[in-house]
């Protein structure tokens, strides 16, 4: 196999033995990855009830919280880049190297949106591409266009249902064309009517440019419909219920 070809066919994510461990107010809470790998172009899923460590996960996946311990973090955006060592990144204080990893590699649709409500639809799709300098085309109108937003792209959010505003935030999310999209409860504010299409829409889109996906919910029902592989997690609390240890493995 040739440097190339092996690099085509590196996780984009490969985790061994990463441990996370937050305390609160006398209580402990552990997210334990022995072993996690993820490929370009997946559909994964984390299923399950709030606290159970999701959002964790997915912070420990953005870069956005700093492992504890960390015996392999690697993260292999394209077969044009090298794999990066997240875990020595957080090490070494490479805080500029990780946003930047964030920012040009990775797509966030938030639980509400997190849209910017002085921006027009428009403006709100074409943030990411805009502070990445990415070249004026006409990517955010053939978006728009999928998503079922040209006819709002001048208008501002709040004029616009949940739902169009969850579409909106899709949209800005794979604007930049990132290798990876992380949603985050993604349908948890709409209707299960909305939810259904709103989750088909993002995976349809993500599979037509082979962008990751991986998303947190507790929609299960959703998540098997749409055949996204599903990660393995264990969640155990101690008898006095100040101890919890979430062990994900996939």
């Amino acid at each position: 196999m040739t440097a190339n070809q092996s690099a085509v066919h590196a996780p984009i994510f490969a985790l061994q033995n990463v441990v996370l461990d937050r305390r609160s107010a006398g209580t402990s809470f552990q997210l334990a990855v022995p072993n996690l790998s993820i490929h370009q172009g997946e559909k994964i899923a984390l299923i399950g009830e709030s606290g159970c460590g999701k959002s964790t996960l997915l912070d420990l996946l953005t870069f956005i919280a700093q492992p504890s311990t960390a015996d392999v973090f690697q993260f292999h955006p394209s077969s044009a880049t090298t794999a990066v060592a997240i875990d020595q990144c957080w090490r070494r204080r490479r805080l500029n190297q990780l946003g930047d990893l964030r920012k040009r590699h990775i797509g966030y649709v938030m639980q509400t949106g997190g849209l910017l409500p002085y921006l027009t639809v428009y403006d709100n799709i074409n943030l990411s591409r805009r502070i990445l300098n990415q070249p004026q085309d006409n990517s955010v109108e053939e978006l728009a266009a999928q998503l079922g937003l040209t006819r709002h792209l001048s208008k501002r959010p709040t004029m616009l249902s949940v739902g169009e505003r969850q579409r909106i935030a899709i949209g800005r999310a794979l604007a930049h064309q990132p290798a990876i999209v992380i949603a985050d409860e993604p349908t948890a504010s709409v209707d299960p009517f909305a939810a259904e299409k709103i989750m088909s829409l993002l995976i349809e889109l993500a599979e037509a440019r082979h962008i990751t996906v991986i998303i947190a919910s507790h929609a299960w029902r959703h998540i098997k419909r749409l055949q996204l592989r599903r990660l393995a997690h264990h969640t155990q609390r101690s008898a006095d219920g100040l101890l919890a240890q979430t062990v994900v493995n996939g």
